[in-house]
C-alpha cells in the first residue's frame, strides 16, 4: 500500500487484491484511506522507539502500539536528508469491522482473523519538503 491509500493494496495476487478492495473487506469506495496517527513516541535506545497511535481502517479507530526501528539517515543526490524507519505488528481484522468470511466444507473458515502488517517508511526532513513545495502524502489531512 502506498501513502495510506487503501486501493493501492498489493499482495501480489490481483484477484485477492480486488477482493480486499471490495465492500466485503476494505470498501475503498467508501473508506479510501487507512490512517495511523501518532499520539506518543518514547525512545527505547539509539535505534528503537515505542510509538503509540490510532489506526483507522474502514472508519473504525483503535489504539495500536508499535516498536519502531530507526534504519539510519543519508543525504540523497539532491541534498535531501532522508531517514528510514521500519515496524511490524499484527491486528485482529474483526476489531476494525472486517467480519466477512465463508465456512469451508471441512468446517474451517476461508479468512483468518489475524492480519500481519509490515511498514517501511522513508522520511524527508520537513524543511526540505517546505522548501520544495512538496505535499505530505503519508496521511490525508495531516498537519503541515
Amino acid at each position: 500500500m502506498r501513502n495510506g491509500t487503501a486501493a493501492s493494496i498489493d499482495t501480489g495476487l490481483e484477484q485477492r487484491d480486488n477482493d480486499l478492495r471490495s465492500e466485503n473487506f476494505l470498501d475503498v469506495a467508501h473508506y479510501p484511506h487507512i490512517i495511523y496517527r501518532t499520539k506518543r513516541i518514547r525512545r527505547i535506545d539509539e535505534n528503537r522507539f515505542a510509538v503509540v497511535g490510532d489506526l483507522t481502517i474502514r472508519g473504525v479507530t483503535r489504539e495500536i502500539p508499535l516498536d519502531v526501528e530507526y534504519g539510519g539517515r543519508m543525504t540523497d543526490p539532491y541534498g535531501n536528508v532522508r531517514a528510514a524507519f521500519s515496524t511490524s505488528t499484527s491486528i485482529n481484522r474483526k476489531d476494525f469491522g472486517l467480519t466477512w468470511n465463508v465456512v469451508l466444507e471441512t468446517g474451517g473458515v476461508m479468512v483468518g482473523d489475524r492480519v500481519d502488517i509490515d511498514v517501511e517508511v522513508e522520511a524527508i526532513r520537513r524543511e526540505v519538503v517546505a522548501r520544495e513545495g512538496l505535499q505530505a502524502e503519508a496521511q490525508p489531512g495531516a498537519a503541515p
